[in-house]
């Protein structure tokens, strides 16, 4: 199977937009467990708390919180993750092409390297102030545990965990960590957005795929891989200090110097395999679905208008 056809007119802004949403939700469905092990791996070793629940590989960290938390806590802040991947997604994915287009030189027929990361970067950090809150509430339910229904759980939903942030932290506590998520996300932007397009042109422009189901495929894993890469020592840093208590951290420097002072290096590469496992896979799933997403709206679109 090869999908849909791609539409003979170019998709519009707003098909790119909701069609990145949804697919992004989409994905998200498919991997939350996954993203979960990786946040649960990434701060063990400073949660002292969760030191009776030690973890170890992805499986073994899934299989972990299900023994010990229940089959519903790999999906723990889901509803948060899916309200992030709708603001957060439709923003970095869906406007990635028309900010590409309003930075490249008028006249030229392709968009150069640079302007690629410019508009990666900038899309990136336009989706995290936008969506910041919904990224603090998931971690925080992602990073806590709940060992029985006796168990302390400090919010009962996401809403209340909104408020209960909002009210113990301030506002400016639901954008806590925005400035090392926007150095994450442009990072993360730009290895998945850049790589994906130019893998396709790539395939495309010396004919080893046509633009079809593989191609994407293809395009979308390498994307991942990249994105795992560069991206995994800024989110370790990332997560920790979103999910820190108040006065743990003075500020992400200083969240990333006590990491290297008590854990090495190498905790900034913990949590890479779930990383790349979600990520990888979430790439896959999301674009796949995305350029779907955008040949099926356009198809509906040109039926509305076509004459009967």
């Amino acid at each position: 199977m090869v999908g849909l056809k791609p539409s003979e007119v170019p998709p519009t802004t707003a098909v790119k937009f909701l069609g990145a949403g949804t697919a992004a939700c989409f994905a998200d469905l498919l991997t939350f467990p996954l993203d979960t092990a990786k946040v649960r791996l990434q701060i063990q070793g400073e949660n002292h708390a969760a030191q009776s629940a030690q973890y170890r590989g992805v499986l073994g960290t899934i299989l972990t919180m299900v023994r010990t938390e229940g089959a519903r806590s790999p999906y723990n802040g889901l509803v948060a993750g899916l309200q992030r991947q709708m603001s957060f997604a439709s923003i970095r994915i869906g406007l990635y092409d028309s900010v590409k287009q309003f930075y490249t030189p008028k006249g030229s027929d392709c968009s150069s390297i640079t302007t690629r990361i410019l508009a990666g970067c900038t899309t990136g950090a336009m989706a995290v102030t936008c969506a910041q809150p919904t990224d603090v509430v998931k971690i925080r339910f992602q990073a806590s545990m709940c060992l029985g229904p006796r168990s302390d759980r400090k919010y009962s939903g996401t809403m209340d965990a909104y408020r209960t942030i909002a009210r113990e932290e301030g506002i400016k506590g639901l954008w806590k960590g925005t400035w090392p998520n926007i150095t994450r996300n442009a990072i993360v932007n730009c290895a998945e957005m850049v790589t994906y397009d130019i893998i396709k042109e790539k395939l495309l422009d010396y004919h080893l795929l046509t633009d079809n189901l593989p191609c994407h495929f293809v395009s979308a894993f390498g994307a991942g891989f990249c994105a795992t890469v560069v991206a995994s020592p800024v989110d370790v840093v990332k997560t920790r200090y979103m999910n820190s208590p108040p006065g743990q951290y003075r500020s992400p420097l200083d969240c990333m110097l006590k990491m290297v002072a008590w854990e090495g290096p190498t905790a900034f590469y913990k949590g890479f395999t779930p990383s790349f496992l979600r990520l990888g896979t979430w790439n896959v799933v999301m674009f796949v679905t995305y350029e779907q997403m955008k040949r099926a709206l356009m198809k509906v679109q040109a039926l509305r208008e076509s004459p009967f």
